[in-house]
């Protein structure tokens, strides 16, 4: 049976009693395949992973990172990895083929800065500094849905010469507010932690330890090249990535950080962050109304009641709500978890959510 429709007849709804409109609910989930928080060196199901067939094609630009091998059935791509240059070097120039590093670099300088700004900077406000060029973390579309919850990530790049690892979180302080940031709006990515639940920052003295910029909306973190160049042993540490500039030849830059991350140590948690509005109707049955059917088992094949005593006691079971637009064209369908007995000594209020 199917609420807002009985013998032809649609029951509409009261815009101010019965409909609750615009309700909007922040939702924080993992970002990874399968709902997962965490993907790390060595795991087989949750881990980094390359495509050799990527890399033949469009490795000169940048490296998928798969949870999983590329010969599973559930492999898919987690996020990519680009290095860009603002002049082009470390990879081959255009005369030779294809000005990947360049084109990284304009292409994400296109999307996120402002058009008075040349080069992507890093560093405490008013004190930034230009980076030349640096490493593009882009995670997948798919993953992020509408945007990376700042304060809810941590990156662990391995590879260091003590065996330890070198922890990056974002500046936003925002573990316990998932409300800010808008649009492109950007925050510091620092050495710190959040493995305690908040944020506990890695200071050089009393300074922050700056090593570029992550954008939550866009999915995309930038990191200097020149700092990840540090060594472990650096009052600023990095893990001697080894960052190339060739001025005509393809340096596999993308592929260093992809090797890092990919060694004891390498981890990446993060969480996503989506506001899903939703509209509230309530299907108000009275006692009088829908306790008749029109399903053709109610009836015998001469028009009878199956059930005689329906006559004078009619009884209906609700296991359906239908939301139907001004034309009485069928827009959604709500099932109920189980059916609901309906008498006239009943009446029920049924709530239907629609998410959008």
């Amino acid at each position: 049976m199917a609420i807002g429709q009985q013998s032809g007849v649609f029951q509409g709804f009261d815009v101010n009693e019965d409909v609750v409109a615009n309700r909007v609910t922040t939702v924080s989930s993992g970002i990874w395949s399968s709902g997962g928080t965490t993907i790390s060196s060595g795991s087989s199901t949750a881990g980094f992973f390359s495509s050799s067939a990527q890399s033949a094609s469009s490795g000169d630009y940048y490296v998928d990172v798969h949870q999983e091998a590329t010969s599973s059935s559930t492999s898919e791509v987690q996020f990519s990895i680009a290095y860009g240059h603002y002049a082009g070097s470390g990879s081959k120039n255009a005369t030779d083929g294809t000005n990947a590093s360049q084109a990284v670099y304009s292409q994400f300088k296109n999307i996120i800065l402002a058009p008075t700004k040349a080069k992507f900077q890093y560093g405490a406000a008013g004190s930034e500094t230009d980076s030349n060029n640096g490493y593009f973390i882009a995670v997948s579309r798919a993953r992020m849905r509408e945007k990376i919850d700042p304060g809810n990530w941590e990156l662990r790049i391995g590879g260091m010469a003590n065996g330890d690892a070198l922890r990056l979180i974002d500046d936003s302080d925002a573990t316990t507010n998932s409300s800010v940031s808008k649009g492109t709006t950007y925050f510091n990515i620092v050495t710190g932690s959040i493995s305690g639940g908040t944020a506990e920052y890695k200071l050089d003295g009393t300074s922050k330890q700056y090593y570029g910029r992550f954008y939550p909306y866009l999915g995309v973190y930038y990191l200097d090249a020149s700092k990840l160049d540090l060594n472990s042993g650096a009052t600023q540490k990095g893990v001697s990535i080894a960052t190339a500039g060739s001025t005509n030849a393809d340096d596999a830059n993308s592929l260093k950080l992809f090797n890092k991350l990919n060694t004891t140590g390498g981890y990446f948690q993060s969480r996503r962050e989506e506001d899903i509005k939703s509209t509230h109707y309530f299907c108000r049955v009275k006692n009088s109304r829908y306790n008749f059917s029109q399903n053709p088992t109610y009836y015998t094949g001469s028009g009878e009641l199956t059930n005689p005593n329906f006559t004078t006691d009619p009884r209906t079971y609700i296991t359906t709500v239908g939301l139907y637009n001004a034309n009485s064209e069928l827009l959604a369908v709500a099932k109920l978890s189980k059916p609901f007995l309906k008498t006239p000594a009943r009446e029920a209020v049924i709530k239907v959510r629609l998410d959008f």
